[in-house]
């Protein structure tokens, strides 16, 4: 074919496909030596240590992209600039035309991902390279939703129904979601399972992935320190439950293919790794969802225990959403003020992580008449504590708290 006459590949220089029959039916437009040098040394590591996706009998048929996460002008990566495929060469909504994918994600989810999400991203593309996002679908139920929405190009051209900006951070966020965590992968079905990276600091790489069962409850659960920990683990869990043998011998595949990449890529499939335990060391405190806070501690400053127990805390709460009355709302508000007060002198004394505590417990309680006390207490724990990306998707999401459509997409 003439190469002038082909049809360009939709993600030009960026593409590492290099088998015959997609280079001689697709062109890549800004290719250097530089970017195929650097494809293949990728793949023959990838050989070298790994059995081939051709063993593991995945199809590579169709056009799998490539990230660039470099971070460098030089090394730009996006759909091929060509006027025969406008849908693939605009840029997304309030996006920078320029911006990488790494730093575009961070701007738009106000954190940093971690390696692990694009390396499960490539290994999702291997198994599905039409639809990455699904590609856990048929063996495990699982998509993949939020940051790799915006990986597979979703939202490009995407325009609400009602003209409003797209809000990333609410995208998929469950109703129980703290700003800490940040949904990846979900279920659709009645348990609104889902799947999320955990952090304790939004200047950090998330401690841990976390899974919630939002129609239950606020409790967070940790599954690993990255995604192919947590899938494993989910895996696990079904071969434990499933008497299906065509389910078994299938989810067994994708569990040693699954392992065979983390093991490449050097990521730990422990349900607790030593990274993990390490943050878990320095929980002041477990908190209604169950997840643990962490805050800095110097000496005894950091961190005091909120004055009253656990299960006195979900007593007043439940009194004060179970009042008929606005006068008697008001008189069972007085035990949560009074802690709030107790929280006013843990701040003037630099203990942020009481109003940390109390805020989210109000929040993983889930009644929206503590709305109102959340916002009283939880923003200024964050700001205190130097998180303000926290305190700005708390209002985001206080403002918009949903138990269905959670999609922005829509």
């Amino acid at each position: 074919m003439d190469p002038d006459s082909k049809p360009p590949c939709r993600y030009g220089s960026c593409c590492y496909r290099k088998n015959a029959e997609h280079l001689e039916n697709f062109s890549h437009p800004g290719s250097s030596k530089r970017n195929r040098s650097n494809s293949k040394d990728k793949d023959e590591n990838l050989l070298k240590r790994v059995k081939t996706l051709d063993e593991l009998n995945f199809d590579l048929s169709e056009e799998t992209p490539i990230l660039d996460v470099s971070g460098g002008d030089d090394d730009e990566c996006g759909p091929a600039n060509s006027s025969d495929t406008p849908e693939d060469s605009r840029t997304l909504p309030n996006t920078p035309e320029k911006m990488n994918i790494k730093d575009e994600l961070k701007m738009k989810f106000m954190a940093e991902m971690p390696p692990d999400l694009f390396d499960f991203w490539e290994f999702c593309c291997s198994l599905n390279p039409r639809e990455p996002t699904l590609a856990l679908v048929p063996s495990l139920g699982l998509v993949l939703v939020g940051p790799f929405d915006v990986i597979d190009g979703k939202f490009r051209n995407f325009k609400s129904v009602d003209d409003e900006e797209v809000c990333y951070v609410l995208h998929w966020r469950y109703y129980y979601d703290p700003p800490e965590f940040q949904t990846v992968m979900m279920k659709s079905d009645s348990t609104q399972h889902h799947l999320g990276y955990y952090r304790d600091d939004p200047k950090e790489l998330p401690a841990f992935v976390g899974e919630n069962y939002a129609n239950m409850n606020g409790s967070i659960r940790q599954q690993g320190d990255n995604l192919f920990a947590a899938v494993k683990l989910h895996m696990a869990k079904l071969l434990r439950s499933t008497k299906d043998e065509g389910a078994i011998t299938t989810i067994k595949k994708l569990d040693q293919a699954l392992t065979d990449w983390a093991q490449v890529l050097g990521y730990s499939l422990a349900a607790e790794s030593p990274r993990l335990k390490d943050r878990n060391k320095r929980v002041v405190t477990k908190s209604f969802h169950g997840a643990g806070l962490v805050v800095p501690v110097h000496g005894d400053v950091g961190y005091r225990e909120l004055p009253e127990s656990n299960a006195n805390l979900k007593k007043i709460f439940k009194n004060i959403a179970e009042a008929m009355t606005d006068e008697e709302r008001m008189a069972r508000f007085e035990p949560l003020q009074e802690i709030m007060t107790y929280v006013q002198f843990a701040n003037d004394e630099c203990d942020y992580g009481e109003g940390l505590e109390l805020g989210l417990d109000m929040f993983t309680f889930g009644d929206p008449i503590l709305h109102r006390a959340i916002r009283n207490t939880l923003p200024l724990a964050y700001t205190l504590l130097d998180r303000p990306e926290f305190a700005e998707i708390l209002e985001l999401h206080l403002s918009d708290r949903r138990k269905t459509e959670l999609s922005q997409l829509k």
